[in-house]
């Protein structure tokens, strides 16, 4: 029985109109409410960089900083320009309401300086995380941004041009704001949870006819018991699903065919919206079925509880740039197959092959596919998972990369920056799972204390397949190996990354293509991201050298910055 799960927990965002145009910087954000000051990002986890480009409708001055409150105490500032004597640009930092003393280290490395039709443009890099303790440390949580700038290259008070704004420069997501809310309730009533550890509840029903395409924008949770749910996903049904189903999951029924990801919640996740230029698509088809599958977790196996949990589906007819799709990609997971996991290994390594060759089997042409987030999704001994991406056998890259794994937060990582899958690329996963504390073997499979292996990666533009997994070629003999001290266990780890994958592509509809003859690609290690040390000497040079006649008194400029 084949059952896929696509945890698709979103958290991204790029630029309205320019998300596919500007790969590098695919986040955008107006700081004031006149649109004068717009700052473009984007960021490289597994360098640990990340680049701003900030434009401004001034040819003067313009200034930018990180602020731990909103005002200029502990701000880490940037300040640049193009005089009459070239470009300047320094890195400093205020100790209170004062002007802003230069950094003895030069973290922020200007990268181009222009100004054109009246804006100034400057684009900026830095380390995440930099060895200078006056620079301010980017995490994923909310900033406040701080600006101001001048109508000229004289550096003086700023008078009414300047502000600030709390943005999550590593996990953005604005709010759409429409006149008219609009939404599709889809949930359970009143079921009753049996007294059993795992149980998939599932319910195959209608939504309201909509005579024309709609995009599904926001997807807010209506959980009854955060104690036992645990995830939910939505799927849209094939045509020959013709009837409703409301009862356990995976009895054989044809409820079991329906796997077009519509939308996802896990546990640890709250409302999600979906990047401004994506959408869902939904409406403009007649009798179209959905598949609400609620996974219940009752470790306590309690009696005589009952559920109404599901999910609110935001609409609206003013349609999204791309429709947004997600391809499950790792080991292929379901029950019944002989694969187990040997207790008492610190770490054991798991791994699912793609390759997107096998795409023209079901489609054709295929297109590239613009990976702007992934989830990665194990049980509960999973501690890491990698996604490695390879063009022409030799890998250019990581797509996710999770060294620290949490099974009771399964979010979805933000790339920073959109990867894109050519034809024929490959990709793979590869989990570790560490059984230490347990003594039996462990099997791939849908309970919770069984293990499985994926990532989801959030593609445009949606294409028709949704599924590119592996599982290893095994023998009957190969699999009653006995796996017990450390040296056995190695052994079986490499022989199954080594053994041929049986490959599985498998679209909306369910056409399916095989493959025999898949590979585990040798992955490189992972990069090691510490505070990075910059040196002006390096740079184009600092604002004071370059423009002395910039020097002049900068605190009337930064007082009032809140």
């Amino acid at each position: 029985m084949l059952s896929l799960l696509p945890f698709l927990y979103l958290s991204l965002v790029w630029t309205k109109g320019e998300g596919a145009s500007d790969p590098v910087m695919p986040f955008m954000v107006y700081l004031d409410n006149n649109h004068m000051v717009c700052l473009k990002w984007g960021f490289d986890n597994l360098e640990g960089s990340i680049t701003f480009k900030l434009e401004v409708n001034t040819t003067g001055w313009v200034g930018f900083g990180l602020s731990p409150n909103g005002g200029m105490a502990g701000s880490d500032i940037v300040i640049g320009g193009l005089g009459p004597n070239g470009q300047y640009f320094t890195d400093s930092h205020a100790t209170g309401n004062s002007m802003p003393v230069a950094d003895k280290q030069q973290s922020y490395t200007l990268q181009s300086l222009t100004e054109s039709d009246g804006q100034t443009i400057m684009t900026f890099r830095r380390s995440l995380q930099t060895c200078d303790e006056q620079d301010f440390h980017i995490t994923a949580k909310p900033i406040k941004l701080i600006y101001a700038y001048g109508t000229t290259d004289e550096i003086k008070y700023h008078r009414a041009r300047r502000g600030t704004k709390e943005v999550n420069l590593l996990n953005y997501m604005p709010r759409t704001i429409l006149p008219n809310l609009k939404y599709i309730s889809a949930k359970v009533e009143n079921v009753t949870i049996p007294p059993i550890h795992t149980y998939y509840h599932c319910k195959v029903m209608k939504f309201p006819n909509l005579s024309k395409k709609h995009h599904i924008y926001q997807i807010e949770p209506v959980i009854d018991h955060p104690d036992l749910v645990h995830h939910m996903l939505l799927y849209s049904c094939p045509t020959y699903v013709t009837q409703p189903y409301d009862n356990e999951c995976f009895l054989g029924d044809m409820s079991d065919f329906c796997f077009g990801v519509i939308a996802t919640w896990g546990v640890g996740g709250g409302v999600y919206e979906f990047p401004e230029e994506v959408g869902v698509p939904i409406g403009g088809e007649d009798d179209v079925y959905y598949r609400l599958e609620i996974h219940y977790n009752n470790p306590a196996k309690e009696k005589g509880r009952t559920d109404s949990s599901g999910l609110r589906l935001y609409y609206t007819d003013q349609l999204r740039q791309y429709d947004v799709g997600t391809l499950t990609t790792g080991f292929k997971p379901f029950d019944g197959y002989n694969y187990k996991i040997p207790p008492r290994a610190n770490e054991f390594h798991t791994y699912g092959v793609c390759n997107t060759t096998l795409f023209y089997q079901i489609m054709n042409p295929v297109p590239d596919l613009h990976v702007f987030s992934v989830m990665m999704h194990t049980h509960m001994v999973g501690r890491k998972v990698r996604v490695g991406h390879f063009r022409n056998g030799k890998q250019i890259g990581f797509i996710g990369l999770d060294e620290n794994y949490n099974f009771e937060m399964q979010e979805t990582v933000s790339l920073g920056n959109i990867k894109t899958i050519k034809p024929g690329d490959d990709l793979v996963v590869e989990c570790t799972y560490n059984t230490s504390n347990r003594t039996g073997f462990t099997k791939m499979g849908l309970a919770t204390t069984d293990e499985m292996c994926l990532a989801f990666l959030l593609v445009y533009p949606a294409i028709n397949i949704t599924t590119c997994v592996s599982i290893p070629n095994l023998t009957s003999h190969e699999t009653s190996l006995p796996i017990v001290t450390s040296n056995e266990i190695a052994e079986y780890e490499n022989l199954l990354k080594t053994r041929p994958q049986l490959q599985q592509i498998l679209d909306n509809v369910n056409n399916i293509a095989n493959n025999s003859n898949g590979m585990v690609r040798e992955m490189m290690k992972t990069p090691t991201v510490t505070c990075k040390n910059t040196n002006a000497s390096s740079r184009l040079a600092t604002f004071w050298s370059l423009n002395p006649a910039a020097g002049i008194i900068l605190l009337l400029f930064w007082i009032a910055i809140m």
